[in-house]
């Protein structure tokens, strides 16, 4: 503004006739005069406020605040998992279909509708025991006596109801649904164990017992946080179930398919007894995939973190590579042996190396993923191999798929868990080593512990 009065003097004091540069510079400087003022108000103004509000805050307010995002955050993460566990169990449950397709394929054309019968007896009767007793034993307290259950039968305390207002508030449902999934998948693979020799009403009989008693103990002793879960010092680890879904169907079927005996005729005109329907036995085999993404990525049981996240996508990227490498090496081994391209042998493979990674499948690298899907499928092949020796009839091998690789996959969990070396090891911890004593450092020489807990499993 200096400048600009300097420059005015001295054009008044100059003969030239500068009239209009004059008029346009007494106009500008009259403008940042106005704007000068204009931002001072405004200043002003903004001050008074911010003054006001720091005044009206108070500890209280701030706390309340703070307090509704966290509400928000919760019932969003509540809303995420809900999301997620209903997506996952929806999966786990098409995996019937994938059951009742194989099955079906594997088994002479006469008898399909009594195997796809037998599949749909499961699923009904498998959800009343598991809704009647089964959830009760299985998570309803186990922990307290370490054996079984006691609370929860046909459904009670799944919810509160406020006396005054009415108002349920929800606990339990989510957690039985998913559940519910696993145990009924568990029961059907004793269905292709004893395929065309079981009457439908001792199937639906056989179904009950397993979903209300003999599945939920052993998810009580595990998962239910039983004896097992305390074993040693570092419990037993099978993230999604190779042994406590897998090994305890295949061990079922392998009792009820040596009770019942071969089918006539079996190890006597074996090719009468091949597939009647490959591409029934392909499309099952697919579908058995598609829903291990459920059964597998699903047993995070939660989505609320991008750590949740990364930890489902390590999962389904370990049961991917172990399907596909238990596939071929299969396919291999049975070229090797027979001489021929076996499109059954492929497909049971696939499903060896998916039982072999389901315990380990959150708590080992990709490459551990790969050998486990390799051994489970020379596993398989030697239990299929042994069981004909024994003239132990099995129309699917559901036996060697689900029970000699459950042992396997529960063997692969501790061998191969991605702590550093074998000092640490992280089992249940996911990304993270087992804590030490302080709760803070990593616990040291717990890797054959964890092999000791997972073989008395």
């Amino acid at each position: 503004m200096k400048g600009i009065a300097t420059l005015l003097v001295a054009v008044a004091l100059a003969d030239e006739p500068f009239e209009v540069e004059l008029a346009a510079l007494q106009a500008e400087l009259h403008e940042q005069q106005t704007l000068l003022k204009d931002q001072q108000l405004r200043f002003d103004h903004l001050e008074s406020l911010n003054s006001g509000r720091r005044l009206q805050v108070t500890v209280t307010d701030f706390n309340t605040q703070i307090a509704a995002v966290k509400s928000s955050i919760n019932n969003l993460g509540g809303a995420l998992d809900s999301a997620w566990l209903c997506l996952c169990g929806a999966l786990v449950m098409f995996m019937h279909a994938g059951f009742a397709m194989l099955e079906t394929g594997c088994c002479r054309a006469k008898n399909a509708s009594n195997v796809l019968m037998k599949n749909l007896v499961n699923v009904c009767c498998g959800t009343l025991g598991w809704w009647s007793l089964g959830w009760a034993f299985a998570y309803g307290g186990a922990a307290e006596n370490g054996f079984i259950g006691t609370t929860g039968f046909f459904g009670t305390g799944f919810y509160t109801q406020d006396s005054t207002t009415g108002i349920i508030t929800p606990s339990t449902m989510l957690s039985w649904f998913f559940q519910w999934a696993f145990c009924t998948a568990g029961a059907t693979i004793v269905s292709g164990a004893v395929a065309e020799r079981v009457k439908s009403p001792t199937y639906a009989a056989y179904a009950l017992i397993m979903t209300s008693f003999i599945y939920p103990v052993v998810v009580a002793w595990t998962w239910g946080g039983g004896w097992l879960a305390t074993v040693f010092d570092v419990s037993y680890m099978d993230f999604a179930g190779s042994g406590i879904v897998h090994l305890t169907g295949g061990v079922s079927g392998l009792a009820g398919t040596v009770v019942l005996g071969p089918r006539k005729g079996r190890f006597v005109n074996p090719e009468e007894f091949e597939p009647h329907n490959l591409p029934l036995v392909v499309l099952g085999t697919f579908a058995l995939w598609f829903g291990w993404y459920g059964f597998n990525p699903g047993s995070t049981l939660t989505m609320k973190t991008g750590n949740d996240g990364a930890l489902a996508a390590q999962v389904a990227m370990n049961t991917t590579l172990a399907a596909a490498t238990g596939g071929i090496t299969v396919f291999v081994l049975r070229y090797f042996i027979t001489k021929k391209y076996d499109v059954g042998g492929l497909c049971n493979g696939i499903l060896a190396g998916l039982v072999s990674i389901t315990a380990g499948c959150g708590s080992m690298e990709c490459g551990s993923a790969f050998a486990t899907g390799l051994i489970g499928g020379f596993v398989y092949q030697g239990a299929s191999m042994l069981l004909q020796k024994l003239k132990v009839d099995d129309p699917v091998d559901a036996s060697p798929v689900h029970g000699f690789c459950g042992i396997w996959g529960c063997m692969a969990v501790a061998l191969f868990d991605w702590g550093k070396g074998f000092d640490h090891y992280h089992g249940w911890s996911g990304w993270s080593c087992t804590p030490g004593s302080d709760g803070v450092s990593c616990k040291t020489g717990a890797n054959g512990t964890g092999l000791g807990a997972n073989v008395v499993m």
